[in-house]
């Protein structure tokens, strides 16, 4: 037992001895980015070797080892990488290490045994470089620069007799205390900041231009009959290349931009629709109740349309922004009867009209930027064009209003919140006049991107419809307001009022493969007096519709269904006026759904014959028996309607589509009817609507687009009660040119 115990002090008291007269230092290693900060200065011979203190930096749980490190990095004369450089250093008489430069020309040795070294540097394309007598007796990490000269230049002719085969001894350097040596980092106990680089003055790299915009682009003409080259001069004329007239550059200033468009349709339709033959009708001898009822139409629009704003030519909103879009309008109308083209059938049987609206007139102003990806929030006062959903089921119109807009996180989300004052319509062209109207509209909006899928954007809206009808006759003498229809004289004309709430969701998209367009609106209010109820209704209304759609390659094959519910509580000869209409109406629409154009129930009006209401109005895919869808009220009274769609869009070429299309329309219910017409028993089939169209771009643009199709509407049971069995037609033409 006493033996063990001295022999543990034994081996702790030598334990002690060799950590005392055997120390071993930590060698903190820099990268060669931090060459030149080492702590002490200590020449040793080499004046090209920086010796770094064990004190600059020492790696935690690392025992000392009494070796040496070498790195450093290989430069051309030009001050560039060497990549790929062999490095060998040899001891003299003794053993030696090899190494290469990586992609940045750096280097490192490690592990080096302590003595002095021969160095030899070589790469491919350059002259080999030789250093001898490298001092790297001390455990410690050494950084050297080294610049080689390629051999297509200018190279330095160092001193002979390296002792090392192919390589070329460096002269010895002359060491001056304090000032730094040549390829050498000077040792010191800080780092040694750089000079800062001088800025040279912007005239050196830059000629300053007064005006960015107006640089003349190169004359470029490689062939002598070629129609396209890169670079055109631009002509005040010429809408395709750059045109100050076009805000391609600034009208004055340099950021004050001038758009001009001017927009011409020429438009010629011929129909045939239910008309009332009259005891007055030119057709003598006809004795039916319906007359031929062919018509033609003929119409030019040209649109003018001055826009000034400040801003960018990027996806950067204006800062400001005045336009100024008057339109003039010359249509020409005959018919078989007389009585279609004036109340008084005197007018004969044609009718031209002409007439100048202001259609946009309106003061735009950011009022905030609310991030870097062009969010923003701005105000816009005065006559606007705004459609509230994508296919405009509800409201879509050019009226005066306030209207703030904006957009949140890049984008995905876009709000509205407006107020709109009407103005009275011309009733042949459509177009604004200058006499108000007791109407107004309050709506908001929300467009979520992206919503449940990638590529769906949906909308979630709220409207208003405060409509303070009034007595009004349009511009061919007809009372529009109230609708000539039931009780509106009762001793006087019952004037009423309409407020109608929607609560909307609408979505276009795709969800995948499949395109996808759906609309749901729930009406909610009250009318004071409806001329076909007779009374005081609610509104408790629906509407709802969706298009599915797949693209094969160049085939577009699409499928609908819309449904507006109609009214079944106000029946002819019946108590069962419940004082609730179910029917739904729209605000003002202009419905691109099912066909569209193409379609004959939605292009055509239709009037009912022994009233003052229609059918259904152009534009529009209500059965809403209003007696003018612009200058009449919202009549919450009607029949309803399904109507189930198929259609094929071809796309023969980019610059020619044609359009096919199918549908089945039927009443929802027909009580209103029945009511209306003193008629028992209307049957709810309206019929099938055929059309095929085609559409054709020349410059594949909106510059110039020719249009044109055919339409009929094949009666159903429902439509052979109200009129008879003759199938209606529509013939339709237009041109649109626009600069």
């Amino acid at each position: 037992m006493r033996g063990w115990y001295r022999g543990g002090w034994l081996v702790i008291f030598g334990l002690a001895w060799w950590l005392l007269f055997f120390p071993t230092r930590i060698v903190a290693l820099a990268p060669i980015s931090v060459v030149g900060q080492q702590i002490g200065e200590q020449e040793r011979g080499n004046p090209t070797i920086v010796e770094q203190s064990s004190s600059l930096r020492r790696i935690p749980e690392h025992t000392l080892s009494a070796a040496a490190v070498l790195q450093g990095v290989v430069r051309d004369q030009y001050g560039r990488a060497v990549p790929g450089a062999s490095l060998e250093l040899a001891l003299v008489g003794g053993p030696g290490y090899a190494t290469g430069t990586d992609v940045e020309g750096i280097f490192r040795l490690r592990g080096i045994r302590l003595g002095r070294y021969e160095l030899k540097i070589m790469c491919e394309g350059f002259q080999a470089l030789g250093i001898s007598d490298l001092d790297l007796n001390s455990p410690h990490s050494f950084a050297i620069e080294l610049t080689m000269q390629s051999l297509n230049a200018p190279t330095w002719q160092g001193n002979s007799g390296s002792g090392l085969p192919g390589a070329e001894r460096m002269p010895p350097l002359e060491i001056v205390p304090g000032e730094p040596y040549p390829g050498l980092r000077s040792p010191s106990s800080e780092a040694a900041e750089p000079a800062p680089e001088e800025i040279p003055p912007a005239s050196a790299n830059f000629s300053p231009t007064p005006d960015r915009w107006d640089i003349a682009l190169p004359e470029w003409q490689r062939y002598e009959k070629q129609r396209d080259v890169p670079f055109v001069t631009g002509h005040w004329y010429d809408p395709f290349n750059r045109n100050k007239l076009k805000g391609d550059y600034p009208i004055f200033g340099q950021r004050w931009f001038f758009n001009f468009t001017g927009t011409s349709e020429t438009g010629f339709e011929g129909r045939r629709l239910p008309v009332p033959s009259g005891l007055d009708s030119v057709n003598r001898g006809e004795s039916g109740f319906f007359g031929r009822g062919e018509q033609i139409f003929a119409s030019e629009n040209l649109r003018l349309s001055f826009d000034l704003f400040r801003g960018d030519t990027s996806f950067r909103p204006v800062d400001f922004r005045i336009r100024f879009t008057p339109e003039v309008s010359l249509n020409f109308l005959q018919a078989r009867e007389r009585g279609i083209v004036n109340v008084d059938p005197r007018k004969g049987t044609t009718r031209f009209d002409t007439h100048i609206g202001l259609q946009e007139g309106f003061v735009e102003a950011k009022l905030h930027d609310l991030g870097p990806s062009y969010d923003f929030v701005s105000v816009r006062a005065g006559i606007q064009q705004f459609n509230s959903d994508f296919r405009g089921f509800l409201f879509s119109e050019e009226q005066p209003g306030v209207r703030i807009f904006g957009n949140l996180r890049s984008n995905r989300y876009a709000y509205n919140a407006a107020w709109f004052y009407f103005l009275e319509k011309n009733t042949n062209s459509g177009l604004n006049t200058f006499q108000k109207r007791q109407q107004q509209v309050y709506l908001a909006n929300l467009y979520i991107q992206d919503f449940l899928a990638k590529g769906y954007t949906a909308q979630f809206s709220f409207h208003f419809n405060r409509d303070y009808g009034g007595i009004h006759y349009d511009d061919n003498g007809f009372l529009v307001r109230p609708a000539p229809v039931g009780g509106v004289i009762n001793g006087k004309i019952n004037t009423h009022n309409i407020h109608a709430y929607y609560l909307g969701w609408t979505g276009n998209g795709h969800i995948g493969r499949i395109n996808v367009s759906n609309a749901f609106y729930q009406a909610l209010g009250q009318d004071d007096f409806n001329a076909i109820a007779g009374r005081r209704v609610d509104i408790n209304a629906r509407m709802g519709a969706l298009e599915l759609s797949v693209d094969k390659d160049w085939v577009r094959y699409r499928a609908s269904v819309f449904y507006a519910t109609g009214d079944s509580s106000n029946r002819s000869g019946s108590s069962r006026r419940d004082g609730t209409a179910h029917g739904f109406d729209s605000i003002v629409d202009n419905t691109h759904f099912a066909g569209g154009d193409f379609s004959f129930w939605d292009s055509e009006g239709i009037r009912l014959t022994g009233t003052g209401v229609g059918l259904v109005s152009p534009g529009s895919l209500l059965p809403s028996l209003r007696s003018n869808k612009e200058e009449g009220q919202a009549n919450f009274v009607n029949p309803g309607l399904m109507l189930f769609n198929l259609g094929v869009d071809f796309i023969l070429t980019p610059k020619l589509r044609t359009f096919v299309n199918a549908n089945y329309l039927r009443f929802d219910r027909t009580e209103s009817l029945e009511l209306l017409l003193f008629q028992n028993h209307i049957r709810h089939g309206i019929g099938t609507d055929f059309g095929a169209g085609v559409e054709y771009r020349p410059p594949l643009s909106e510059n110039i687009v020719i249009r044109g199709g055919a339409s009929a509407l094949v009666p159903g049971q429902g439509f052979k009660d109200i009129y008879n069995g003759r199938t209606l037609l529509s013939l339709f033409a237009n041109v649109k040119f626009q600069f």
